[in-house]
């Protein structure tokens, strides 16, 4: 059992999410006073989004995780106006948060290409600063990588989370019968016929306390933020940690889950989302299933028969509910379906409503006075 925990934390130690870099602007180059020369300003530091980038090649590549930017030419008679210290470049993947080490958002990186300053070089010296140079800017920065996908899937370990994505995209996640078999977040491709591809992100399961850095779940929350959607995925049977935890049924499974996303973040209950209810090749699946439709008609109500301590405060609304076997197959051609349907019909309610607001923003754009007033009573 040790190996076998030490093999899985090193697979673990492969997924960087996270990282602390010291970054510095170079500073300006030297004036020259007698012919008035203007010394070059610092380099800067950049923060620049690449395909194909991961955060743990810039820690193995910088072990010192130190960035400076180049120093600014001094003035002279040559070259009374110093050239600019060369510029650093920060390589990232996309999806990148950075933030000051108070914890103040400096912007992300979302797309390919997107650049960030982080560190402005010094200013070269010149007449107003008597010649002299100012010193680059020095700053600690964290770069928090949050995935960008289509979907999120997010369940209980050992709800067949992996196995859904086996089965319905490329990806090959590690499956197995005991918990914590997903150590790090999974992306998948799920195909279609005329060629769509919709990105399935699998995080690792939560447990009961998520929300509170308990199991592995909170450190991987925040990788739902950037998926459009949610999936939640639930055994049909229930779920068991352990033998010393509670059994809870599959309804309390979905409350439990809502609760744990509620305490992490609120708005996340805000996002569409679909139920997946696997395992239905088990015996026993039909009955459980019928069981938990009723309480999904009604959750409040029903969350009254529960402790209240796994209740959240805002239920989510499931736009599908579809019961599948990641196993046998059943139930996943409709799930497919469901998926590209929920994302199209999102993309259409996100263009009308940015469609909307840029109109509502020319209307304020354009003076009163431009308006006509043909039809309209003049006044006397």
């Amino acid at each position: 059992m040790v190996w076998t925990s030490r093999a899985c934390f090193r697979k673990y130690g492969n997924f960087v999410d996270n990282i602390r870099l010291y970054v510095r602007g170079g500073s300006g180059g030297m004036g020259l006073p007698r012919l008035g020369g203007h010394g070059g300003n610092g380099g800067d530091v950049w923060v620049v989004a690449r395909k194909g980038t991961t955060l743990k090649q810039i820690k193995d590549k910088y072990p010192n995780k130190r960035f400076t930017a180049g120093v600014g030419l001094n003035s002279s008679i040559h070259s009374l106006r110093g050239a600019k210290g060369e510029d650093t470049q920060v390589f990232t993947p996309t999806g990148i948060s950075v933030t000051t080490d108070g914890g103040r958002v400096l912007g992300e990186l979302n797309c390919e290409g997107d650049r960030l300053l982080v560190a402005r070089g010094g200013h070269g010296g010149s007449l107003h600063s008597g010649f002299l140079p100012s010193k680059g800017q020095t700053r600690q920065i964290r770069l928090d990588l949050k995935l960008i996908a289509d979907l999120g899937i997010v369940g209980f370990p050992n709800a067949g989370k992996s196995s859904l994505l086996t089965a319905l995209s490329h990806a090959k996640p590690r499956i197995a019968s005991y918990p914590f078999t997903t150590l790090r977040p999974e992306i998948g491709k799920i195909m279609y016929d005329d060629h769509k591809q919709i990105s399935v992100a699998d995080l690792p399961g939560l447990i009961e306390g998520a929300h509170v850095n308990k199991g592995m779940g909170h450190k991987f929350l925040k990788h739902v933020e950037r998926t459009k959607q949610l999936m939640f995925v639930v055994d049909v049977c229930g779920f068991q940690l352990a033998s010393n935890t509670p059994f809870r049924s599959a309804f309390e499974t979905v409350l439990l889950l809502t609760k744990e996303l509620e305490l992490y973040k609120e708005e996340l209950l805000d996002k569409p989302a679909i139920l997946v209810i696997n395992k239905m090749d088990l015996p026993e699946a039909q009955g459980r299933l019928q069981e938990l439709e009723a309480h999904l008609e009604n959750q409040e109500e029903s969350s009254h028969t529960f402790p209240e301590d796994i209740s959240p405060k805002t239920f989510m609304r499931f736009m599908h509910i579809v019961p599948v076997s990641a196993t046998t197959g059943l139930g996943l051609p409709l799930l497919k379906s469901l998926i590209r349907q929920s994302l199209r019909e999102h993309d259409a309610i996100e263009t009308e409503g940015q469609r909307n607001e840029k109109i509502l923003k020319l209307r304020r754009e354009i003076p009163t006075s431009s308006v006509p007033s043909w039809g309209f009573p003049q006044p006397t």
